[in-house]
């Protein structure tokens, strides 16, 4: 059952539309710039080891440490993409749907960053493995976590569809 958030508003908590609507574009905002930072941080990594600020391949000679960083690396995207992933859907079944409306916006934006956050993890831990091992196993699984956060891209219509709101449009 889908809910016209100005009619369960308006019986709930008295908020008109304007205001809501604003409160929808600060949210997607905050979202937006919550996976910027997400995109930001890999990157400056990067340019970090490319500008040899940080130290490139201390463990490309060493095949035991290149083999723990490696593991490390793979078991922590297998664990990180799908956790992430299956997590938000999870909460937002169980915590997020049941509240009022300006709650389930905050929760919202609490547990999306959570998500991006335990990517996060994933997308630079694997940067970091790519850079001491240079091998490409760092650089398969730091791409998979990224393109995992496709599914993570934030925006106002997957916003309500995903708190089962329609906006009145």
């Amino acid at each position: 059952m889908r809910l016209r958030w100005d009619v369960v508003l308006l019986i709930e908590f008295p908020l008109n539309e304007e205001k809501l609507e604003i409160m929808f574009k600060q949210i997607v905002r905050n979202l937006k710039m919550q996976y910027g930072l997400f995109w930001l941080l890999p990157a400056l990594l990067a340019i970090a080891y490319e500008t040899d600020l940080l130290p490139v391949g201390l463990y490309a000679d060493d095949p035991q440490m290149m083999y723990v960083w490696e593991t490390t690396g793979i078991l922590t995207a297998i664990v990180c993409v799908p956790l992430s992933l299956k997590l938000f859907s999870v909460v937002l079944k169980k915590k997020i749907s049941e509240v009022h409306l300006t709650e389930a916006l905050s929760g919202y934006l609490f547990w999306s960053g959570v998500r991006l956050g335990i990517l996060e993890i994933a997308v630079l831990l694997n940067v970091f493995v790519y850079y001491l091992t240079l091998s490409n196993v760092g650089a398969f699984c730091g791409l998979i976590a990224l393109a995992a956060s496709v599914f993570c891209l934030p925006c106002e219509k997957r916003m309500c569809e995903d708190l089962n709101v329609t906006n009145g449009k």
